[in-house]
């Protein structure tokens, strides 16, 4: 037997709920299908399991797009403050840790929690674990062919993200969809994910697994420059870290990252300056400014033994040395892919939507929000703030 909705919602996660909450809570009658056992996954994992749910310094700006202005309007709209004010109602405490970027005193599960409950505020329907077999559309109403039966709505909202991570459930099913509609699609790829390199090329680093720094890193060009200043960690096969999974989205397959190792520390005029009046061997002077561990190996793999005395070394030797550790030029064979990656860069086109409401500009009552869209905000937070305004904005149109 056909149920019929008004708005029925696909994709149980953070813009998902936010969106049935909104639509359910204006009197809608909606709808909300998943196809995973557990709820929200994505939101439960996140930020070591506490939630990283916004950023308090939130603009346009920190956000990605081939038409950047696109998320102007959600975003100012429904900003970190309101995301604050409604957990404020569910006493769910929260605090800074770094940068703005705002976690859960106790659990991600309280966000969970409370969105679910705002959905039930709603009178939202639940149909999960629910597998979409098909969609189409007759004259106004959208057609979903599930595991549980038929159902027709008059609004359909697309909230199943992106291809990150396979592994809790991302499908490429948005992407599909929006080809079946014959919607533009921004090429998708993995973002805020660590980098690998060449393993021959990489070997001399492989004994640096685990160790930690604060960097600067940067890449591309001045249309298009990523520029951060986070930690960076070394592993096995390449490099990741806050400043590298930040990076990694500004990066294009070929191009160089440029990684300054000490950004405090003009390391060679420091060396020459303290030439003559040091007594420290190459590798405890370097320890000054960067890991022990890092600063003997680094020594090694440019050809320099840590046992040298700064004395004994000539200016031109410390200048090559100073500019390999303050401007390191790095080129990636690729990333670590969805598997490892927090969000997938790319997906719908934006200009194949209305900024105020989501919606497709050319099929009447179907939208896309949340990470599906190509809108991808940097680490820290930035995400959920899209996931929880654009589900907003189609929340209160669907």
């Amino acid at each position: 037997m056909t149920q019929h909705y008004d708005v029925a919602v696909i994709g149980a996660g953070a813009a998902g709920m936010m969106c049935a909450s909104v639509a359910g809570q204006r009197g809608r009658r909606v709808v909300l299908i998943d196809h995973a056992t557990r709820l929200a996954e994505k939101i439960r994992i996140s930020g070591g399991g506490r939630c990283n749910f916004t950023n308090i310094d939130a603009t346009p700006q920190n956000f990605l797009s081939q038409n950047p202005h696109f998320c102007k309007s959600a975003l100012s709209r429904y900003t970190p403050q309101d995301f604050l004010a409604l957990m404020k109602r569910y006493r769910i405490a929260y605090h800074e840790k770094h940068k703005g970027q705002l976690f859960c005193d106790d659990s991600a599960e309280d966000i969970i929690g409370m969105l679910k409950a705002e959905c039930t505020l709603g009178n939202v329907t639940w149909r999960m674990p629910c597998k979409v077999q098909a969609i189409g559309k007759s004259g106004e109403r959208f057609r979903i062919d599930t595991d549980h039966g038929e159902i027709t709505a008059d609004s359909l909202v697309i909230a199943t993200g992106g291809l990150s991570i396979p592994k809790i459930g991302a499908t490429d099913f948005a992407f599909r969809l929006a080809q079946q509609f014959e919607l533009k699609i921004v090429a998708p790829r993995a973002a805020l994910v660590p980098l690998t390199f060449d393993a021959k090329g990489w070997q001399p680093f492989v004994p640096l697994a685990g160790v930690s720094l604060p960097v600067e890193v940067e890449t591309g060009t001045k249309k298009a420059r990523g520029w951060f200043r986070e930690d960076l960690l070394f592993t096995h096969r390449g490099l990741s870290g806050p400043a590298i999974l930040q990076i990694s989205s500004y990066w294009q397959d070929g191009a160089p990252l440029t990684i300054n190792l000490a950004p405090e520390t003009d390391i060679a005029e420091a060396l020459i300056e303290g030439k003559a009046t040091s007594k420290k061997n190459l590798g405890n002077q370097l320890a000054q400014w960067l890991p022990s561990r890092l600063a003997d190996e680094w020594l090694l793999a440019n050809g320099f033994r840590p046992d040298a005395r700064v004395a004994d070394m000539q200016d031109k030797q410390l200048r090559q040395l100073g500019a390999s550790l303050n401007s390191w030029a790095i080129v990636p064979n690729g990333s670590e892919g969805y598997r490892k990656a927090e969000v997938t860069l790319g997906g719908v086109d934006t200009r194949e939507l209305s900024q105020q409401t989501m919606m497709v500009n050319k099929v009447p009552g179907l939208y896309f929000v949340g990470e599906a869209v190509d809108v991808t905000g940097w680490l820290g937070g930035y995400n959920f703030q899209w996931a929880w305004a654009s589900g907003v904005a189609a929340g209160q149109a669907a």
